[in-house]
């Protein structure tokens, strides 16, 4: 039996024939390049500063920021404070702070980071480790509060 493919037509509620506007969203290439996520796999020192990807920096472009505030995914209001260095040729790393961010958070050779940009120079940081979990981080609210209810 031979398959054939349609095409479903929408019915009612302004969609399909005699709507006045297409039910098709616009191509990739009408919409605005939007790089809000983004990972980095640390393939060297895990201390030294980070390269983020061109097409963040290119994101950017324009609104280079000095420093970003980096915080671990579900660990709080804690900021940590990043210095940002540009090359000159459109490359973005993340250098002093960086070092303090990562001894706290024990990032290693083989991790793997994910970022989400918030907008405001935030940068929300999910961190997995050499096996590819994820490591989740305690508020110093959250310790107190685990103290408080084992003793």
């Amino acid at each position: 039996m031979a398959s054939t493919s349609r095409t479903r037509r929408g019915r009612g509620r302004g969609r399909g024939r005699g709507s006045g506007s297409s039910s098709l969203p616009p191509p990739p290439s009408t919409l605005p390049l939007i790089i809000e996520e983004f990972f980095i796999v640390v393939c060297e020192d895990p201390l030294v500063k980070k390269k983020l990807p061109n097409k963040f920096a290119d994101y950017l472009h324009g609104q280079e920021p000095a420093k970003v505030y980096l915080r671990a995914a579900d660990c709080g209001p804690r900021l940590w404070t990043v210095e940002v260095l540009f090359d000159g040729q459109g490359r973005m790393y993340l250098d002093k702070g960086w070092e303090k961010f990562a001894i706290a958070h024990g990032v290693d050779f083989g991790w793997f980071l994910h970022f989400k940009y918030e907008g405001d120079d935030v940068l929300t940081v999910k961190v997995f480790d050499g096996t590819m979990c994820r490591r989740y981080y305690y508020s110093d609210a959250k310790i107190l509060t685990m103290k408080a209810t084992t003793m």
